[in-house]
């Protein structure tokens, strides 16, 4: 018997698998990894020695409009400790300076301020100016030129009249763009919906190389970097943590160089071998990134690399924030034959884009692939709509894949977290 942890919200469920039935645990050496500072101590370190440019505290010399992009309440980056070192930073050189905090949204709902409070303390929530991107508030829109793909890219107008613009964020395997962090501060973070939509067009998803680890010749990516240069993004600071969200690794400096010392940091940790199983277990990696359906589609991307075709995914996710938008849902919801939707979406070309769909198209992909068994807080009734079967427990979705298949000997790879690890076939 083998008893894995898996991260469900802010707690875990634990399940003892037969020693017949588990044919791996497909697990990063993130936790393994001893980084021999503190996680301030490691921040405070990157900030001083930073790759690729100046100094902070240098860059903030004589400017007076300085803004910070930091990440929204969907994302797990320690911000409590982050930002209020680049302010240390930035003021130890250029005390008077306005300095705005930037909330990078996406495409995601409003922060509510008990979130901000939450993710900042109530000291920064009190003291600093905080401003919330809106990608739907057109007004504050400032057009920068054509993305690399031909878009329009269109990005908050407090980014683009900074003297300084700077980032805060964390580094982990992504879905699509390869990796998060650096130049996604800037799109989609701080982008119109419009730009957004264009970069998550249904051609690029669909391109192999949009894919969880890739960087090269990931056209999402390229977007991604080329609006961070051209908003004039000149320092950012982004961690990696672990399974227990504490930082292990701290990069900071060019937006491009610091982000690459940051993924290649993650790739020597985090690239695991798929091991094709008829059923596998995956993880959002628990709060926050678990809060709602929409991102747990990227926790199964890493169940999808390696269940066998027609097998089962197993998704542990407490979604308590619900779906995660009207738009995917009704995506989903509204039609019962999903091949129809994965169609229509890949008729449409880059400014025929609409909201989620990229996320719906990815999800559709896994559903073709496989089944998928959902185990949340959800009602019943909307987990099935979303073409999914709703569990309770792990014994009841291995009961339930079990009948699915019509066998009782499965083989069974476990993923105690999804977004953590970059399966490689």
């Amino acid at each position: 018997m083998k008893e894995v942890l898996f991260p469900y919200g802010k707690e875990k469920l634990s399940y003892r698998f037969k020693d017949e039935e588990l044919a791996d645990s497909l697990e990063s050496s993130i936790n393994n990894y001893l980084p021999g500072l503190d996680e301030s101590e490691l921040i405070e370190e990157a900030i001083k020695n930073p790759v690729g440019c100046k100094r902070l505290n240098e860059l903030a010399k004589g400017k007076k409009n300085i803004v910070i992009i930091a990440s929204d309440h969907t994302r797990p980056v320690p911000s409590k400790l982050i930002i209020p070192a680049m302010l240390r930073e930035i003021r130890s050189t250029n005390y008077d300076a306005n300095i705005t905090i930037l909330i990078a949204t996406g495409c995601h709902r409003d922060i509510t301020n008990a979130e901000l409070i939450e993710k900042f303390g109530e000291k920064i929530v009190a003291n600093e100016h905080i401003c919330v991107h809106n990608c739907d508030d057109n007004e504050r829109m400032v057009n920068i030129g054509k993305l690399p793909s031909g878009g329009d890219c269109e990005i908050n107008s407090l980014a683009y009249n900074a003297d300084l613009l700077v980032s805060e964020g964390f580094i982990e395997p992504h879905f699509f763009a390869g990796f998060s962090g650096g130049r996604k501060s800037v799109l989609p973070g701080v982008a119109g919906r419009t730009t957004v939509l264009s970069n998550h067009c249904s051609e690029f998803i669909d391109n192999p190389n949009s894919r969880t680890g890739i960087l090269k010749d990931n056209p999402i990516h390229r977007d991604m970097l080329w609006a961070a240069k051209a908003a004039h993004l000149k320092f950012i600071v982004n961690v990696v943590l672990n399974s227990e969200k504490k930082v292990i690794f701290a990069a900071a400096g060019d937006c491009e160089a610091a982000h690459r010392q940051g993924t290649d940091f993650i790739s020597s940790l985090c690239s695991v071998s798929a091991v094709e199983s008829d059923v596998v277990i995956t993880t959002n990696g628990g709060y926050p990134l678990d809060q709602n359906v929409y991102q747990a589609v990227k926790g199964m991307t890493a169940a999808e690399a390696t269940v066998r075709k027609g097998g089962v995914i197993i998704m542990l996710a407490a979604s308590n924030d619900g779906i995660g938008g009207d738009h995917f849902y009704h995506q989903l919801a509204d039609e019962t034959d999903i091949s129809k939707t994965m169609a229509a979406f890949m008729k449409r070309n880059r400014r025929q884009t609409v909201p989620d769909q990229w996320q719906s198209q990815i999800f559709i992909r896994i559903l073709m692939h496989a089944k998928v068994i959902y185990i949340s807080e959800i009602p019943d009734d909307i987990v099935e709509k979303m073409h999914m079967i709703p569990a309770h427990s792990i014994k009841d979705a291995i009961g339930k894949a079990k009948k699915i298949l019509g066998i009782d000997d499965i083989k069974i790879t476990a993923i105690p977290d999804g977004v953590s690890v970059i399966v490689k076939k």
